[in-house]
């Protein structure tokens, strides 16, 4: 790492590391529980239990299949602000018993929001599993929303956004390049809503909301840990099986996203921007059930072409070769319910200018596809996923999360069985033919990340 970039590696560094590559992980599953269950109930809901009796700990998951790509025009955020109301009161709970409730018997707990679900989740003594399904039942059906509880949460969430996202070019910068990837497609919303929308969401949006999507036919239940599955199944049964369905409830269609013409580019400057870096991200097609090769293979590309510093494509021709970049990377996601994108990133070496990284970028992966894959480098990029599938089976909140975000992105629980065979048995063709298909520059969009020009002169 050069000298210069000190305060990048320290900080910035990491945060757009941790951005990009995540995905990628998160796109390698961990390996199977010592069991998997699975059951549903009279009511629709769908439950997964995978047993793992290492330790008296249980993961109570629940997912919706309901994010922010599934908002109603105008009320965007209304997903990521529910997520907060639901720690309100209930019919049975006071506003904060929720999580007092769950730390006062030694668990944690807590709630995220993406494009294609929301799930809360306790970790927790397995014995105390009962009463973790006894309150989560309770606020699938039950919140009582006052407006002081709107107008007080509006203001956390605005400020959430004004922390992590107003305040943070980068972030900025991430907002605007999905807002271009996807004219058409709720994808290209923010997951936590636009500024000026948030500012009206209401108790009535809310309450919309809560009461088409928060019902057993659009939930899935996931258990991990050290449980009984005919006991899980009883206690599902038992809180969850009385709770009544959302009738009529729709099959999940989004707006299409029109066919993409010509690439797209973006420039975002900001007088706070440390490094200057270009990142291009290519439309891709998602993991479908029962048909998840080629995302298999493009997972392995994004592996091959910049996994590894040392040892990836990218990495080894543009920081060890030619000292052309700070740094470089590819990334793919390929649990979404719809199309994704798979992209690369490029920190150009000091004295570089951001168009002469972008091409220096294009040149390796243009010769990339000329000489084909490397056989020993492919054999190794299939060891470290074999591993990481062995190293995953550590933690079952990991395990939960994998099939929890798989089935509310139209994955089954057989994709998630077979998806690392599917990983294993990827081919040096396969992985050409996916490059081949996804490196269209008209499925593009291209974003240069600088300061002004006026503060950064080379750039």
């Amino acid at each position: 790492m050069f000298s210069l970039d000190v305060i990048f590696k320290g900080m910035l560094m990491r945060r757009l590391i941790a951005c990009l590559i995540a995905p990628v992980m998160m796109a390698l599953p961990a390996a199977a529980a010592e069991k998997v269950t699975t059951f549903t109930l009279d009511n629709g809901m769908q439950a997964v239990v995978l047993e793992d009796h290492r330790a008296p700990v249980v993961v109570h998951m629940l997912w919706y299949k309901a994010g922010a790509a599934d908002e109603a025009p105008g009320v965007s955020g209304i997903a990521h602000f529910l997520e907060h109301l639901l720690f309100k009161a209930t019919d049975k709970m006071e506003a904060g018993e929720f999580s007092a409730v769950v730390e006062a018997n030694g668990g944690s707990d807590n709630a995220f929001t993406s494009w294609d679900y929301t799930a809360y989740h306790q970790r927790i003594a397995a014995d105390r599993l009962e009463l973790m399904m006894q309150m989560e039942a309770d606020r699938m059906r039950n919140i009582r929303l006052t407006e002081e509880d709107v107008e007080t949460e509006r203001k956390v969430i605005l400020e959430e956004r004004a922390q992590r996202t107003d305040s943070d070019p980068g972030a900025l910068f991430s907002e605007q390049r999905n807002a271009a990837q996807y004219l058409n497609h709720p994808y290209g919303i923010p997951i936590i809503g636009w500024r000026h929308e948030m500012e009206k969401l209401s108790r009535e949006d809310a309450l919309a909301f809560y009461q088409k999507y928060y019902a057993p036919n659009a939930a899935v239940l996931i258990v991990a840990g050290d449980v009984d599955p005919l006991e899980v199944e009883a206690l599902a049964k038992k809180y969850y099986g009385p709770l009544e369905p959302t009738v009529g409830l729709p099959e999940r269609e989004r707006p299409a996203e029109p066919p993409q013409r010509a690439e797209r580019r973006i420039v975002y400057e900001d007088p706070q921007v440390a490094q200057p870096y270009v990142i291009r991200s290519y439309t891709a097609p998602e993991r479908d059930a029962g048909a998840q090769e080629t995302a298999a293979a493009l997972t392995v590309l994004a592996e091959i072409l910049g996994g590894t510093g040392q040892t990836s494509v990218l990495g080894r021709a543009l920081q060890f070769e030619s000292n052309k970049a700070v740094y470089t990377a590819a990334y793919y996601s390929g649990v979404n319910y719809d199309d994704t994108t798979f992209g690369m990133f490029m920190v150009p070496a000091p004295g570089l200018s951001l168009q002469e990284g972008e091409d220096e970028m294009d040149a390796v992966v243009a010769q990339f596809l000329k000489d084909g894959v490397d056989a020993d480098h492919l054999a190794r990029v299939k060891s470290q996923i074999r591993a990481s599938l062995i190293y995953g089976q550590d933690d079952v909140a990991s395990l939960g999360r994998e099939y929890g975000a798989a089935l509310t992105s139209g994955l089954t629980v057989q994709d998630v069985q077979d998806w690392p065979k599917i990983l294993d048995a990827v081919t040096e063709d396969d992985v050409m033919a996916a490059a081949r298909m996804v490196f269209d520059r008209k499925n593009a969009v291209t974003g240069w990340f600088r300061k002004p020009m006026t503060e950064e002169v080379s750039q």
